[in-house]
């Protein structure tokens, strides 16, 4: 290789950059090379081209092309103190910027987070979602994160973005007073309240919150087991029709396990019982045990879907359903 060659590849006359998904930031590699007076430089639609003098932003450049000189240069120029017949080549840090919606991230609770509950007290909540974001301001962002790094990547990122929005759910949501059942109600505003909380401490590194949702919100599991049996205890308004639910659930369940039907009394039974000890534990007077006053018609409908289900001939049903139809008076 000649001098000549040698000599032609220490100046730089073309910049531009083609980015790669994912990529926020990228140094041009210019070490021991010069620009040449005159390079061209293509910055294409949502990038932004920054020249650094010294580690500070001397001049930037939106998206077109552009001949390099003391014109498109005015603070570069006068950094340098290049006179207007500058026909040198320079030295400087050049930098491009990502300023695409960066999209399809995903958030979540790595532990549950404690909320006060009003009405159920403190109960441990985990969330998980999605959300997009983008360069806003180049100055933090190069500063507090690109530095002098020759790449950045959103996956470098986002662990902190990620703890910031933890941080966000557990002063903001958590120490908020709003019902845990409120809150799930309204995902929608849950995720603008979010966005809001999330927004300063993206802004402090250059970064704007495009979108943000809360996709799901739930309770360890043997805490949502509880809130389903309260809310059956609620429906069912009282303990003699909760003790007439559990016998009802119980034949169900006996004609699907191995003893079928037969352990269809047991069950029901035992619902029985659960109801009359709570009665009496809650003050009632205690009586002997009598058959429940069940409504034979209710009746009918569960031994129809025994009979649907199988776990019932139709003779043994219709002997049933006469038995039944013949208590009404």
């Amino acid at each position: 290789m000649g001098i000549l060659d040698f000599l032609s590849k220490q100046f730089v006359d073309v910049i531009d950059w083609v980015e790669e998904p994912g990529q926020l930031g990228w140094r041009v590699p210019l070490a021991d090379r010069e620009i040449q007076n005159g390079a061209q430089l293509t910055v294409r639609e949502g990038q932004i081209a920054a020249f650094f003098n010294e580690g500070r932003i001397a001049d930037m450049f939106g998206p077109g092309l552009y001949t390099l000189d003391t014109s498109t240069l005015p603070l570069m120029t006068a950094i340098m103190n290049w006179d207007k017949g500058f026909k040198s080549p320079f030295k400087s840090d050049v930098y491009f910027f990502s300023e695409k919606e960066q999209i399809g991230l995903k958030w979540g609770t790595a532990q549950p987070v404690t909320l006060r509950d009003p009405e159920l007290g403190p109960l441990r909540v985990r969330a998980f979602g999605s959300y997009s974001f983008r360069i806003k301001e180049v100055a933090p962002f190069a500063s507090r994160i690109m530095g002098t790094l020759g790449e950045v990547k959103v996956a470098d990122i986002e662990p902190q973005l990620r703890a910031a929005i933890q941080t966000a759910l557990a002063t903001g949501v958590a120490g908020g007073g709003t019902a845990f059942l409120d809150l799930a109600a309204s995902q929608t505003a849950l995720s603008e309240a979010l966005k809001a909380a999330v927004t300063p401490a993206f802004a402090q590194w250059g970064l704007s919150v495009e979108s943000f949702f809360v996709e799901s919100l739930s309770l360890p599991e043997e805490v949502q087991k509880h809130l389903d049996k309260a809310s059956s205890m609620r429906v069912l308004g009282d303990l003699d029709r909760y003790a007439k639910f559990q016998a009802a659930e119980a034949i169900e369940t006996a004609a699907a396990q191995s003893g079928g039907v037969a352990g269809v009394g047991a069950g029901a039974a035992a619902g029985l019982a659960i109801g009359q000890a709570m009665t009496g534990a809650l003050g009632g007077t205690a009586s002997a045990p009598s058959a429940p006053a069940e409504d034979p018609f209710a009746l009918i409908e569960k031994l129809h879907k025994l009979l649907d289900m199988g776990a019932l001939t139709q003779a043994e049903f219709d002997t049933k359903k006469a038995e039944l139809l013949g208590r009404i008076r």
